[in-house]
C-alpha cells in the first residue's frame, strides 16, 4: 500500500461573468412580459402571476453576488435565457475536454508532472455531455496521457467520491499518478426562468493531481490522511434529463429536465448530515475538531456553510477557518470545494489539518481530511 498525497491544483474559470444586478434586470424583464401576456387569465385566476427577484434577496438567500459564465448574452436575453453554446463536430475536442485540460494544465505545473507522469484520468462532474466516449479518455488523448480513464457522478459530491476513488488506485498501485477534473458547466441545467434558483450556479473547472507520496517532487504536498463518504437517497434535488426521456410522451419540454430542489428540506436535512459526517471522521482519525484549521466545504450556500462549521466548532466560524468563494463563483457543483482548496491553501504551514467536504443530491456527501507536509 503506497502513501497518497495531493501535490497539485489547477483551476479553469470562464472569461465572462454576470452581477446580480444584471441577472435580475433580465429575470425582471421576462416577469413584466409574462405578466403582460397574461395579464387576462391572470385576472381571472386561471394562470399565477411571477413575482420579480431582486439582487439583495440572491444575496440575502445564498451569499451570491456574481458567478462566472460560458455564455453571458444567452443568459441574459429575456427571450432566451439559456447559455449559447455551438455544438461541435465530433472531430473537434468537447468542451468539457477543453475545459479540463485548462485546469489540468496548472495542476500539473503546480504538481511539477507532465502528461508522461499520470496513469489514469478521472473526469467527476454533475453533468456530462453525452453518455460516450467517456470525457475522461477524450481528456487523457488531449494531454497524451497513456493508461485509462473514466467518468463519474455523484452530482455536487463528485470531486470528493473521485478524490477518493483516484487516492484507491495509488495505494493499491494500479497508478503512480491520477489527474482528477471536475468541469461544470452548471448554467446549462439551470432553469433562469425559475425565481428561487435562477441565481444559484455558474460555470468553472477544476483539476487534482494524486500521486504516491514516495515520488511527489512539489513544494505544496497534502497528506490524505482519511476519506469517508455517505449516500441516502433523497427526490429533494433532482435533474431528469437523460436519453430515455426522447422515449416519454412527454419529451424534454417538463420543468425537472432542468435543476429543481427543495431547498429548504435540502437545508434542513443535509446540514446536519454533513456536520455529522465531519465529526465522526476526525474522530476516526483521532483528530480533534479545533485542531482543524480549515474548512474547505462545498460552495451551495452560505446559510448552509455557516450552520455546518457552528455545529462542528460550537462557535461561528472565522472568514480564514471556512473561506467562501461562492460570493464570486456561485455554486459551481462539484467544483467549489476544490476552488476553496485551490485558492486558500499555500498560507497554511507544515503540518496544517484541513477538511475539503462537499455534499449535494443524492443526498451525497464526502469528507478529505488532509495534512500538510
Amino acid at each position: 500500500m503506497h502513501n497518497v498525497v495531493i501535490s497539485g491544483t489547477g483551476l479553469y474559470t470562464p472569461a465572462q461573468s454576470i452581477s446580480n444586478d444584471e441577472l435580475v434586470a433580465s429575470f425582471n424583464a421576462y416577469v413584466q412580459q409574462f405578466n403582460a401576456d397574461n395579464a387576462a387569465a391572470i385576472e381571472r385566476g386561471e394562470v399565477q402571476a411571477l413575482s420579480e427577484s431582486s439582487a439583495a434577496f440572491i444575496e440575502k438567500a445564498s451569499g451570491i453576488k456574481s458567478r462566472f459564465v460560458i455564455d453571458k448574452a444567452g443568459i441574459l436575453d429575456p427571450q432566451r435565457m439559456a447559455p449559447r453554446i455551438p455544438e461541435r463536430s465530433n472531430d473537434e475536442w468537447s468542451i468539457l475536454c477543453e475545459m479540463s485540460v485548462a485546469a489540468a494544465r496548472e495542476a500539473l505545473e503546480r504538481a511539477g508532472r507532465t502528461a508522461a507522469d499520470i496513469d489514469a484520468v478521472i473526469v467527476a462532474c454533475s453533468n456530462l455531455q453525452r453518455p460516450y466516449p467517456a470525457i475522461a479518455v477524450e481528456v487523457q488523448a488531449a494531454l497524451g496521457i497513456h493508461g485509462f480513464g473514466f467518468d463519474m457522478n455523484v452530482a455536487c459530491s463528485s470531486a470528493t467520491f473521485g478524490i477518493q476513488t483516484a487516492a484507491n488506485a495509488v495505494q493499491l498501485g494500479q497508478a503512480r499518478a491520477v489527474l482528477l477534473v471536475s468541469p461544470e458547466i452548471c448554467t446549462g441545467h439551470l432553469n433562469f426562468r425559475d425565481r428561487d434558483s435562477h441565481f444559484i450556479f455558474g460555470d468553472a473547472a477544476t483539476a487534482v493531481i494524486l500521486e504516491r507520496a514516495d515520488l511527489a517532487t512539489s513544494q505544496n504536498q497534502w497528506d490524505i490522511v482519511g476519506t469517508k463518504l455517505v449516500t441516502q437517497f433523497s427526490n429533494n434535488i433532482r435533474n431528469n434529463f437523460g436519453f430515455l426521456n426522447r422515449a416519454a410522451e412527454e419529451g424534454i419540454g417538463a420543468p425537472d429536465k432542468l435543476f429543481v430542489q427543495e431547498g429548504r428540506k435540502v437545508f434542513k436535512e443535509v446540514c446536519p448530515m454533513v456536520a455529522e459526517l465531519i465529526g465522526q471522521h476526525l474522530q476516526e482519525a483521532g483528530i480533534a475538531v479545533e485542531d482543524v484549521q480549515r474548512f474547505w466545504l462545498h460552495q451551495a450556500n452560505l446559510n448552509m456553510n455557516l450552520l455546518i462549521t457552528r455545529r462542528l466548532l460550537g462557535r461561528d466560524a472565522q472568514p480564514s477557518e471556512a473561506p467562501v468563494i461562492l460570493d464570486t463563483y456561485a455554486n459551481t457543483s462539484s467544483a467549489g470545494s476544490v476552488i476553496a482548496f485551490h485558492a486558500h491553501q499555500d498560507d497554511l504551514p507544515s503540518g496544517a489539518v484541513g477538511v475539503l467536504s462537499s455534499f449535494g443530491a443524492g443526498y451525497s456527501i464526502g469528507s478529505v481530511v488532509l495534512r500538510k507536509r
